[in-house]
This record gives structure tokens, C-alpha cells and sequence, in this order.
């Protein structure tokens, strides 16, 4: 299945996102904030990002542009609470920076492994 990294700076949701993902047989790779996530990359690069948007140190925006200087092909989903519509606005900024998908938090197990396989058919 799929190397994913997850960086989002909530310890229980991504607590919670690496049960399923583990669950559904992907390895999963965590960060606290943008500047760990882009650290462990660097290390060994992800078949696929989730990435939160609001996030200490690197935000989730950072994050991206960062990705899209070094790794442009990588498949990457943005996923936000925060903002004044329950992040969509940040989510919208995600898009317009390349995400291929956007999670409104809170969202479903099904809504995340269907954007996961939308972007990685066949589980990489």
C-alpha cells in the first residue's frame, strides 16, 4: 500500500487519521507542524500528503509550496477546521496551491479513503 505522511499538529485527530490509515494496510509517517513534515521528506519521501492548514511553525500553505518546489507530482490532501467558514477558506487557498484534494474537518473514515483512493489507484 502507501507511504503516507501525515502532519497535522492535533495529537488525537492524528492519532485517529493513523488508525484508519494503518488499518487500511498504509504505512503512515507523522509530523507535528510543517517544518517537522518537511524534515522527515526530505528523509524519505511519501507516495501521499495529509496535511492540515493551520499548524504551528509551518502551516499547512508553507508546506505545500514547499512540496511543489521540490516534488511537484506529489498527491497531496489539505485538511482544515479552522478559518471564519469552518476552514473553507483556507481549504480554497489549499486548491488554488495544488492540493489534488480538501477535507472539511470533521470528516468521515469513508471520505477520507475515498480521496486516498481517488488519488492512489490500486493503493500504489
Amino acid at each position: 500500500m502507501a507511504r503516507i505522511l501525515l502532519t497535522d499538529d492535533d495529537n488525537a485527530l492524528r492519532a485517529v487519521l493513523r488508525e484508519i490509515l494503518v488499518h487500511f494496510g498504509h504505512t503512515v509517517i507523522e509530523a507535528r507542524n510543517g517544518t517537522e513534515g518537511l524534515a522527515l521528506f526530505q528523509q524519505a519521501p511519501a507516495d501521499l500528503l495529509i496535511t492540515d492548514i493551520v499548524m504551528p511553525e509551518k502551516d499547512g500553505i508553507e508546506v505545500l509550496m514547499a512540496i511543489r518546489d521540490t516534488h511537484p507530482p506529489l498527491k497531496i490532501i489539505a485538511i482544515s477546521g479552522a478559518g471564519p467558514h469552518g476552514g473553507g477558506d483556507y481549504l480554497a487557498l489549499a486548491r488554488l496551491m495544488s492540493a489534488a484534494k480538501v477535507l472539511q474537518k470533521p470528516f468521515s473514515a469513508d471520505a477520507l479513503m475515498a480521496a486516498i483512493n481517488d488519488l492512489l489507484p490500486g493503493g500504489v
